[in-house]
């Protein structure tokens, strides 16, 4: 509905009328939650999250078939719109019923387990799910079913611990990223520190965003010590992430970010997002606008595993043995040297068809193909227990 340009007002004031009368039920309430966020209102979203999740953890998704093929458990934190997998997306007109189950804290999970054919780990790594995945892990051991993306692995996906995953793959680079706490900021503004003093490759400039931050938010590049000190001022956070600066503009002058969907290991075409700016995602880069952009996006996907994929064939399975998760994104760049340029890894970043088939015809066929390739792969994990099993 944001998406499409419906104002979420009018359902916003119709959900919390029911809120103050007693009548929302659960479902209707973590979709108040997320309205609240899609809202700007990230607080009042969370609040109202943390409310629900306190009588109901266990969620269906309304539209799921009434006899599904397969049947999926997602596992879910109790933590913002951009911190879990929007599965839903995956599962899209798949005859698959999804039931999340939301590991929260004071709460253990439930004994037994809703009956379900694969599970999949959905929560994404941070200082938010940190409970969460621990939770999790403690009973993978003894887990009935397929469990996809095991919280361990996960938890190499934060940005200050990816480097350490992939620092020496061939082919391949990524910055150092160090977790920094406000306060070693101020000092380093302040110059009572230099910038070896935290990593001894760090030089003006450098990027810093909070911890925990999505879609580019609070994400900036930092030239010295004074704008730095400006930068702190205009925040509240408390935890930051730094890293240098590593310019990745193509001959032509623009920047260009790809998106890499892994799949059982399997590298596929998302999004390539192409600006006149370093600091990209996908909604700022303009590519609504620019019929020369979405051609290049096009041939991007259409040429995708006889061109990019087999330029970096040595890095991409690199990249997806030793993440090891079952399904992840990888957002990158192609440095000036050739090098595959790593700027993160994430189980939690949006996979869609909502773009406008009029703009993006070819987007609908590619999504498609990842999706179908997302439940081939729970169908091959159910399919292989089942065999076992007998």
């Amino acid at each position: 509905m944001q998406v499409s340009g419906i104002d979420l007002r009018p359902l916003w004031h119709s959900l919390i009328t029911k809120l103050i009368d007693g009548t929302l039920g659960a479902g209707e309430g973590l979709d108040l939650a997320l309205i609240a966020q899609l809202l700007g209102d990230k607080e009042a979203g969370l609040a109202i999250q943390q409310q629900i999740l306190a009588s109901h953890q266990l969620f269906r998704l309304k539209d799921s078939p009434e006899r599904p093929r397969l049947r999926v458990l997602a596992l879910a934190a109790a933590t913002d719109i951009g911190s879990n997998t929007p599965i839903e997306f995956l599962l899209a007109n798949s005859e698959v019923e999804l039931m999340t189950l939301y590991v929260v804290p004071d709460a253990e999970l439930p004994t037994p387990l809703p009956d379900h054919d694969v599970a999949i780990v959905i929560a994404s790594d941070s200082g938010e799910t940190r409970d969460a995945l621990s939770r999790i892990e403690r009973a993978a051991a003894r887990w009935p079913r397929p469990l996809l993306n095991p919280p361990h692995r996960v938890g190499n996906l934060d940005r200050d611990k990816l480097h350490s995953v992939l620092d020496d793959v061939e082919g391949l680079q990524i910055p150092t990223t160090i977790g920094v706490s406000r306060a070693r900021l101020h000092e380093l503004s302040r110059s009572q520190l230099a910038l070896s003093d935290i990593a001894s490759d760090l030089v003006f400039p450098v990027i810093v965003r909070p911890r925990g931050s999505h879609a580019g938010g609070g994400l900036a590049k930092i030239g010295d010590r004074a704008a730095l000190r400006n930068y702190l001022d205009g925040r509240r956070e408390q935890e930051f992430f730094l890293s240098r600066f590593v310019g990745y503009a193509s001959e032509d002058g623009l920047f260009r970010k790809y998106r890499i969907v892994f799949i059982d290991g399997r590298p596929y075409a998302c999004h390539l997002a192409i600006a006149d700016r370093w600091d990209i995602w996908y909604l700022n880069a303009g590519m609504s606008q620019s019929a020369s952009k979405r051609l290049e996006e096009e041939n991007f996907m259409r040429a995708f595993d006889d061109e990019f994929a087999r330029r970096h064939e040595c890095a991409l399975a690199a990249i997806a043995a030793r993440v090891g998760l079952d399904y992840f994104i990888v957002d990158c760049a192609e440095a000036s040297d050739g090098a595959l340029l790593v700027f993160e890894a994430d189980n939690a970043a949006i996979v869609h068809d909502m773009d406008r088939v009029d703009l993006f015809p070819y987007k609908q066929p590619q999504m498609r193909k990842i999706f179908d390739a997302f439940t081939a792969m729970l169908d091959r994990r159910a399919t292989q227990q089942q065999e076992r099993a007998a």
